[in-house]
């Protein structure tokens, strides 16, 4: 099943040093490997879907200079649409410098951005109809509600999918205007509740919404529009890799489940699955051939 899927968000480059364990501050250790490679959670996102099967579009801000190439060629190489960018004069492509605790496998991370952030006069200039899906970064947050309103209020019937990574001022408002949400750990710790407390409590405000939140090494835990609280173990690679993009790996797999209409029971363990299997290899590429229930488990 083909769909015709639009990611709103942002792509970045990121620096990547893994290095042997996080250095102390004021510490020089030297790296085990280094990259510089495309990121960003919309877009790498995309890039897991369209090797999913779907035709994938970017909506971003988009300028012309010598950190651009290394997102366009990496957008061309899985066909990402940048018809829908705002494209501006001036400013430098956002960038992630990610040091990636081998000892740990936790990474941190530093970014810095000289852009604006893509605003609702452009997201209106899209022709919304043809889309099958429109997957939200949860930032921006005034821009984006004004986006999700406009969608809600032209197209109804259009799914959209909402990325709640971390708390942003807000970013409740957006809740409702979406037909799936996913949380990451990181926002749950901030709510000061457990993953299924915060999704009980957020499902009594919009209890026609499914829902999701990773559990790192747990796994994931779901809650259905008719309040069935699911679970599904994690699957863990035999080797752990990388886990750059490991989230957003496991946002493709929902929304990849949810158009093809799967159960989110069903989706919260392909979603594990793949981002298991990504978890054991460096970058995206290859994820779309290892889908098949327990290939790799």
């Amino acid at each position: 099943f083909m769909a015709t899927v639009l990611a709103v968000g942002i792509a970045t480059v990121d620096v990547i040093n893994v290095v042997a364990s996080y250095p102390g501050e004021d510490d020089e250790v030297r790296a085990l490997s280094h990259s510089v490679r495309r990121g960003g959670n919309a877009t790498n996102t995309l890039v897991v879907l369209s090797q999913l099967g779907h035709v994938c579009e970017w909506a971003g801000v988009w300028v012309d200079e010598p950190d651009a190439d290394i997102v366009r060629a990496d957008l061309d190489r899985y066909d990402i649409g940048t018809r829908y960018c705002k494209r501006v004069k001036q400013g430098k492509i956002p960038v992630s410098y990610i040091t990636c605790s081998r000892a740990t496998a936790s990474r941190t991370i530093v970014h810095h951005r000289d852009l604006p952030e893509y605003d609702a006069g452009s997201f209106l200039n899209i022709p919304l109809e043809t889309l099958d899906w429109v997957h939200f970064e949860g930032r921006n947050v005034a821009e984006t509600l004004h986006m999700m309103q406009q969608l809600r209020r032209r197209f109804p019937g259009v799914p959209v999918s909402l990325e709640v990574e971390k708390p942003r001022e807000g970013i409740e408002a957006l809740f409702p205007y979406a037909n799936l949400l996913l949380f990451a750990q990181a926002f749950a710790d901030h709510c000061g509740a457990s993953p299924e407390v915060m999704l009980r409590k957020i499902s009594n405000r919009v209890p026609h919404t499914d829902m999701v939140c990773t559990l790192s090494e747990r796994g994931a835990v779901g809650l259905n529009r008719g309040g069935e609280l699911l679970f599904s173990n994690a699957y863990p690679p035999p080797e752990l890799v990388d886990t750059v993009g490991a989230g957003d790996t496991f946002n493709a797999a929902m929304i990849d489940a949810a158009l093809r209409g799967d159960s989110l029971a069903a989706a919260l363990e392909s979603a594990c699955r793949l981002a298991g299997a990504k978890c054991g290899q460096v970058g995206l590429d290859g994820l779309g051939r290892r889908t098949e229930t327990g290939r790799d488990g």
